[in-house]
């Protein structure tokens, strides 16, 4: 059965046994179970990660020796440690969306934007500095 879902936000998600719930791609096989009957966590699905996962649910890095889950991409953090998840070809993601600054960050955690939040913060998050002088 297709188990693909729209969770928060409109990322993947996996559709639980009841039709009607859905959980983030995130939550399944993270030892907790989130659907009522525990499918998110059986031992067919979880047994092997990431090859006994649906492929909806795992998106590869550009590194092919890392995966993470397909709500990953796109969110403005590098899950994937290249930026694989968040630039390029492979992830096909919007530019910055009204909630990040785009410039070149100096954090290893962000890739072409950093929240708006740490805008004018005392902090450098930008190489330009723009995320204090200019956002």
């Amino acid at each position: 059965a297709n188990r693909l879902c729209a969770a928060s936000s409109n990322r993947t998600g996996f559709l639980c046994d009841d039709r009607v719930t859905c959980i983030p791609a995130s939550q399944v096989c993270d030892r907790t179970s989130n659907c009522r009957d525990g499918e998110d966590e059986q031992e067919e699905l979880c047994g092997d990660l990431p090859r006994s996962l649906p492929t909806y649910l795992v998106f590869r890095c550009g590194n092919p020796a890392h995966w993470v889950y397909a709500d990953k991409r796109c969110n403005g953090i590098n899950d994937c440690g290249d930026c694989s998840d968040e630039m390029g070809s492979l992830s096909a993601c919007p530019p910055c969306g009204s909630a990040w600054w785009s410039c070149s960050p100096v954090l290893y955690e962000y890739c072409a934007c950093v929240p708006r939040s740490l805008c004018r913060d005392s902090i450098q998050h930008c190489t330009s500095w723009s995320d204090e002088f200019l956002c």
